[in-house]
Parts: structure tokens; sequence; C-alpha cells
């Protein structure tokens, strides 16, 4: 998440702590932003409201298309993406 290094620094550790705890403690429990933070670990509640809203800004922009996704490799493959596409065409899911 490129945005969050604006309000402050998320060490991986941290940011693992807080997708665990957001699992954990959802909008309807009460004083929810403290208990993340609790979790988390060096946050405020206010921090991980933010880091929250910051997140779901950038989950809005992916999925609204503002966000172009990467073209990753297949692995053994120089055609990357367009062998990726026919591999899961050719998937029965």
């Amino acid at each position: 998440m490129a945005s969050n290094s604006i309000t402050s620094s998320w060490t991986m550790k941290q940011n693992k702590k807080f997708e665990d705890a957001l699992a954990t403690y959802d909008r309807d429990t009460p004083d929810r932003w403290h208990n993340v933070a609790m979790a988390v670990g060096g946050k405020s509640a206010e921090e991980v409201k933010r880091h929250y809203e910051i997140l779901v800004k950038d989950i809005m922009r992916i999925e609204s298309g503002q966000v172009p996704l990467p073209n990753y490799k297949a692995p053994g493959s120089n055609r990357g993406f367009v062998n990726e596409q026919r591999i899961l065409k050719n998937l029965k899911l």
C-alpha cells in the first residue's frame, strides 16, 4: 500500500497484525479501533483508523480500474500474462 507512507510507517508485521485484527474486530465491535490498535501494537486508534480508510480507498481505486494490474510472468515462461490467460482459460472451475 504505497499511500500509507504519507501518514506513518508500517512494518510488514504490523500490517499482518492489522489484517488479522480487522478479521477479528468487525465494524459492529465496540471500541473497534482501540482493539485493533492494541492488537497491532505501537499504533494509536486514530492511526489504525486512518490506515483502514487508506486501505478502503486503495481497494476502491483498484476495483474501479484506476490502478492497472501488474503483468506477472508465469514461472518458466517468457510469454508471461498471455500464457497465464491460456492456462486459466483451460481450467475447469
